[in-house]
């Protein structure tokens, strides 16, 4: 066999096994050696949504998914090139997503009788009867040169097993040439200060498992990925949440306010108010409280005090915060809500991605409650997601809804680190000084041109003023006037629809005028942009601004016989937008299965439109 080095364009790596095999690890290493050597990628975890599934289930295979390319990379892409399946429930569960002319990589040491019958397989071939017993299958006794490799590192049975994924990683870098030296580096931080003993075994099961990879002769082909060409400038790899957390950190750096995070841990997003804690040292507090109620209610109690204010949940937890939303609303304090979406109803499929709290953050709470919503559309996107939300809030003296969901919370991407001087200033309407003698201030008095009112914090001679959930007059006086109560509504609404006036108008890619507009809004973006690329000269707009929608929505729609609407749902936006306007000809495309959409699955349902 004569062996090749093909370069290549793109690659698409399944890494998949039970939740004990450490997948998640291999596929953030191998994705940030990626991003080092200079790739452009996009990863996609996938946790199984049991918390102890039975070891060697189809229910407990834990998948990461990562797409390095040498050119724009926008999703983790429909079907892999490499899968690696570390038992036979993860070959079953994952082999529907091998290309054609892909490689699997199996721990043949797993593959024993109890293994693929605990998998739910019925005969001795699981290859066969998956019907990918085409492809080219590299079976490797991973569990057995793991423990060969190490047989003299001083480590006992279970300790040497928990390097598998080590072997499998450096086997999966010979194949696509990637330098093993990143990992390397990874090693000695993460074992030097508790472990050091740990660092030698580690590095020689990689190396061992990059050797045994370029001796075996079943590997035909090797791959080469060359460094993207990307803008000059400092990169990382950066997860939604990660960005999102950083979004807020740079908010309160902008507006000068201390950051306070009032949160009650929840899949998936946890990860903000984990890394919000690391960084006492820019001034962030953060709470980690006894239930959501009393996260958001923390908040709203530091916001009332001066602090740039922050609760972050998913779907179940934003359901508990409603109330306390309405308060937020009636005292009109700025406070940012981050809303990391995920399979519902109720406790639904806890790790699994959706879009389907869109109606809940428009319209989840009693009375008429409006706030603005924003929708981050990419991992890095989350940053300036979350900065824009928090600028929103602090400006505009109103709570504010950021929309992420589980498949960017915890996927990466490239993201170049911006300079905080290219990111304009918050200026909160704080009231300054002390009021002339005899002047009482009045809480609720607002802007003629915004309608924000101004925000006295306590302490402030002269400004003491109330506050709370009873409906108020201009001068904060407690009123069950009907006439006011009209009044007091009108004006929140406004204050929010004026809102339109301070965000970035909507943006067409492609022509400007035609039969067909392709609209999403959220983690969709770059699935929609793949698939209008890949059918070509269709237009596409993306909503980051869903309440209220940027100024000239309507007059973009107006050039466009039909708009199709593509989301994580069963068409709540596409019901938004037909709300608003009424005489638009909508059309939606939807699915509800807690994974993202499929390339290939928008490029059909726009060429039926079109």
């Amino acid at each position: 066999m004569t062996h090749k080095v093909l370069d290549a364009r793109d690659v698409v790596i399944r890494f998949a096994g039970d939740s004990g095999d450490g997948m998640q690890l291999t596929g953030s290493l191998f994705a940030d050696m990626s991003a080092v050597y200079g790739n452009e990628l996009s990863t996609f975890p996938d946790y199984p949504a049991e918390i102890r599934a039975p070891h060697g289930t189809v229910s407990g295979v834990s998948g990461f998914q990562v797409h390095i390319g040498s050119a724009d990379v926008n999703t983790p892409g429909d079907y892999c090139d490499l899968l690696v399946a570390m038992n036979p429930a993860a070959l079953k569960a994952n082999a529907k997503w091998c290309k054609p002319t892909a490689m699997i990589l199996v721990d043949d040491d797993s593959f024993d009788e109890p293994g693929l019958r605990k998998a739910g397989f019925t005969t001795d071939n699981p290859f066969v009867e998956l019907g990918v017993e085409d492809r080219t299958l590299l079976v490797a006794p991973i569990t057995t040169l793991t423990l060969e490799s190490l047989a003299e590192s001083g480590l006992d049975k279970k300790a040497a097993l928990k390097c598998k994924n080590m072997f499998t990683l450096g086997m999966a870098c010979y194949i696509y040439d990637r330098p093993l030296d990143y990992i390397f580096g990874y090693l000695e931080r993460k074992f030097a200060k508790k472990h050091p003993e740990m660092i030698a075994p580690n590095r020689k099961v990689l190396q061992d498992g990059f050797n045994y990879a370029a001796n075996v002769q079943a590997i035909p082909n090797t791959y080469h990925i060359e460094p993207a060409k990307l803008p000059k400038g400092l990169y990382r790899n950066i997860t939604g949440n990660q960005a999102t957390a950083w979004g807020l950190l740079a908010a309160s750096e902008k507006s000068g306010l201390p950051l306070f995070c009032g949160s009650y841990p929840i899949t998936p997003a946890t990860g903000i108010l984990e890394e919000l804690a690391i960084h006492k040292s820019l001034g962030a507090k953060t709470l980690q409280a006894e239930d959501e109620i009393a996260g958001i209610c923390t908040a709203i109690g530091a916001s009332f005090a001066g602090n740039l204010a922050v609760t972050s949940t998913s779907g179940p937890g934003l359901s508990l915060k409603s109330e306390a939303l309405g308060l937020a609303v009636m005292t009109e304090l700025p406070l940012v809500v981050v809303d990391v979406q995920r399979a519902g109803p109720s406790t639904g499929i806890p790790t699994k991605t959706e879009q389907t709290d869109l109606d809940q953050a428009l319209y989840g709470r009693n009375g008429e409650c409006p706030m603005p919503v924003i929708a981050a559309h990419s991992p890095s996107h989350c940053f300036d997601a979350a900065f824009m939300a928090a600028k929103i809030a602090l400006e505009h003296m109103t709570p504010v809804i950021l929309l992420s969901e589980g498949f960017l919370s915890g996927g990466s991407e490239p993201w170049l680190i911006p300079s905080m001087a290219d990111y304009p200033a918050i200026n909160p309407p704080f009231v300054k000084g002390t009021l002339p003698e005899g002047e009482k201030f009045k809480p609720f008095e607002r802007d003629p041109e915004t309608l924000v009112r101004r925000w006295a914090v306590p302490g402030q001679k002269g400004l003491e003023h109330r506050i709370g959930g009873l409906e108020k007059t201009h001068s904060g006086s407690i009123s069950s006037d009907p006439a006011n109560h009209q009044l007091m509504v009108d004006e929140r609404r406004a204050k929010v629809d004026k809102i339109a006036s301070f965000i970035p108008p909507l943006k067409v890619e492609g022509p400007a005028e035609g039969d067909l507009l392709v609209v999403g809004w959220g983690g969709t973006y770059g699935h929609i942009l793949s698939a209008v690329h890949e059918v070509g000269d269709v237009p596409f707009a993306h909503f980051d601004f869903i309440c209220p929608l940027p100024a000239n929505t309507a007059e973009v729609f107006s050039h466009y016989r039909k708009i199709l609407v593509c989301e994580l749902n069963s068409g709540q936006f596409a019901s938004y937008l037909r709300g608003l306007m009424p005489g638009v000809n909508i059309v939606k495309f939807n699915k509800v299965q807690g994974q993202p959409f499929l390339v290939k699955e928008l490029v059909d349902a726009i060429n039926r439109e079109k």
